[in-house]
């Protein structure tokens, strides 16, 4: 495999491991390969609780089946703190953190997606009350208020967006699990959500497990 970057250095391997989280799907179609997905990205707004003593562990509303996304919720963090959120709303750039990052190439390819105009004809509703609560925060406490009657607008202060690399089939399933898809001389992480993080180590061990079979075999 020889990957060229846009300098024009060349790096060439036995094996390319894809990992490329929002350019995944880029990368894969770069290599030749069809993912069967397309990325399309939702931006996790959060706010911080400025009287993190309401909140002595961890809130989680009861989750939607229906939504690979966990909702609103609060996580206590070891330095003491309180994480509010995130939400999940449909981002204008695939590093789209803000309202402000447009970038109409990430826009054209979202709708070029058979897949992305079924998931929105089918969650639309639920796709217009994440923007509601992205652009009022007083919806948005509404929403935290759920799971913590005593908050206020005045006890959220803004903190820093996420965006996440959700998969979406061509059906316009939002893909819940972990997708990896091998090709002759490429592995390709396509999806991998929660617990990304705290699955490092397991994750990384099933991509290197593919990796040495394919090495063995040939």
């Amino acid at each position: 495999v020889a990957v060229r970057t846009t300098s024009g250095l060349v790096f060439r391997s036995r094996m390319l491991v894809n990992c490329a989280g929002l350019h995944c799907d880029r990368i894969a179609r770069l290599a030749g390969d069809d993912p069967g997905m397309r990325i399309i990205p939702f931006r996790g707004e959060y706010y911080d609780l400025t009287r993190p003593d309401l909140v002595r562990g961890l809130v989680y509303p009861v989750p939607d089946p229906a939504f690979p996304f966990l909702g609103v919720h609060l996580t206590r963090g070891i330095g003491g703190g309180v994480h509010v959120g995130p939400n999940a709303v449909p981002a204008l750039a695939r590093e789209g953190y803000d309202w402000s990052t447009v970038r109409p190439r990430d826009i054209a390819d979202e709708l070029a997606w058979p897949g992305a105009w079924r998931m929105a004809s089918r969650h639309w509703r639920y796709g217009t009350g994440e923007i509601h609560r992205s652009l009022s925060k007083q919806a948005f406490t509404r929403a935290v208020r759920r799971l913590l009657p005593a908050v206020t607008a005045a006890d959220l202060h803004p903190a820093a967006a996420g965006v996440r690399a959700q998969a979406v089939l061509r059906n316009g399933t939002l893909v819940d699990d972990f997708l990896i898809r091998d090709a002759p001389r490429t592995i390709h992480v396509l999806n991998a959500p929660s617990p990304a993080a705290t699955a490092s180590l397991p994750i990384g061990r099933e991509i290197a497990t593919r990796v040495l079979r394919t090495l063995t075999a040939a």
